[in-house]
């Protein structure tokens, strides 16, 4: 079945709610009935939408509610919590927010949740709710679209005193920097991929997630992209992997507490952040610029990079420092991309000792312990390459 353009569907929604204010008749039901074939049904029943890059939908296809109890509840709040206060960016249908006031047993509960487009709030009024919870988050919705002038029949009544959902529909960077600071225990980072949204994955705005967070606070997402992972380090964070569900690979915890992380990153990927162009990450000085202007600053910056200070990303090359490569195809490129670095040997002295402190023993000579954090491995390998490469640049300059 080939499914209706997202922004297509969104406008009928409005549609259905244009005509519901003007009647004063609700129409959610009649719009659902039209509209339901054209989102998709989930494997646990629950609903979501394509997103704006064809092929690629709100939620993972495996279970749009499981997710956001896998990838983003379960691994962020802790379940006795007795108060708990939540940023939830880009809350899209209010999945995530139901999930977790489905989940916590807290007395009192504060949500701010973040979604830039009116159109998805009032779809989420619509779709059947995946648990009882997201009743409450369509009285909010509901609350937000009368203001903006959009819905004009209330049909939830209001959540329970001791549950607060405060709904910003805004670009998510306006409504962090007016943000109080170090407010949250966790956040809930749920954007479009950074290929489609790269203004919700640079280090200005995780820096800004960064000061709203509380020190020991946690922000889940279910995305593992090297140039996310960088930008949090970057901002400050320790990261680790986030659970698997629905996806080949892992989510992204981070945390400023690194006792907050059960499981580090899988060495390869911090290899891959560390050492190669992939991790460099997207850049929004001002917090302003357009997706593609990202997308473009950050492919500008990789160019400069490569085979200068980075390694070329090109059939992951890093993941083959300290080991003896085949003559084959991808033996040859590795041999090449490591040799614009001015390594010559990917097994040879200079490979191990950059990758040394991801390893049990010292392989390379310098005695440093192991460090125990994927951040401090990935900063340390990081800083290990630069001497590499100026050492070589030193000699090249002043031969004996």
């Amino acid at each position: 079945m080939v499914l209706t353009p997202r922004d297509d569907v969104l406008g009928e929604v409005r549609n259905y709610f244009e005509r519901e204010r003007r009647s004063g008749i609700n129409r959610r039901t009649e719009a659902w009935r039209s509209l339901s074939e054209n989102f998709i049904r989930t494997a646990d029943g629950s609903y979501t939408l394509e997103s704006d890059s064809p092929g690629e939908a709100m939620h993972t296809r495996s279970g749009a509610i499981t997710e956001s109890f896998e990838k983003f509840v379960r691994p962020s709040i802790p379940h006795d919590a007795e108060e708990i206060r939540v940023l939830d960016l880009c809350s899209g249908l209010g999945y995530n927010t139901a999930a977790l006031l489905e989940f916590t047993s807290a007395i009192e509960v504060t949500v701010d949740m973040v979604e830039v487009s009116p159109e998805t709030l009032s779809a989420a009024l619509i779709v059947p709710s995946p648990v009882p919870s997201h009743e409450l988050v369509k009285a909010a919705y509901e609350d937000r679209l009368m203001d903006m002038g959009i819905v004009g029949i209330r049909a939830y009544p209001p959540p329970p005193p001791q549950v607060t959902l405060r709904v910003h529909c805004e670009d998510a960077r306006e409504t962090l920097q007016k943000l109080e600071a170090d407010c949250y225990d966790a956040i809930f980072l749920d954007a479009f991929s950074p290929g489609v949204s790269p203004e919700l994955y640079t280090v200005e705005f995780l820096s800004q997630i960064a000061r709203v967070i509380k020190p020991d606070g946690v922000l889940a997402t279910y995305t593992s992209a090297a140039p996310l992972r960088s930008a949090l380090i970057e901002a400050g964070f320790h990261v680790g992997a986030g659970p698997v569900f629905g996806r080949k690979s892992a989510g992204t915890l981070a945390s400023k507490d690194p006792s907050k992380l059960k499981e580090p990153l899988e060495w390869m990927d911090e290899r891959m952040v560390a050492l190669s162009d992939a991790g460099i990450p997207y850049r929004d000085p001002l917090l302003s610029s357009d997706g593609e202007t990202i997308i473009e600053r950050r492919r500008a910056e990789r160019r400069l990079a490569r085979g200068v200070t980075r390694i070329s990303s090109a059939v992951k090359t890093p993941i083959y420092l300290g080991v003896s490569v085949e003559g084959d195809r991808i033996g040859r490129r590795v041999r090449r991309n490591l040799e614009r670095m001015g390594i010559s040997d990917p097994a040879g002295e200079e490979a191990l000792y950059i990758i040394c402190p991801q390893m049990d023993e010292c392989v390379c000579g310098c005695g440093e312990e192991r460090l125990a954090t994927s951040r401090e491995r990935i900063l340390s390998m990081r800083r290990r390459l630069l001497e590499v490469v100026s050492f070589r640049g030193m000699i090249k300059e002043n031969p004996v």
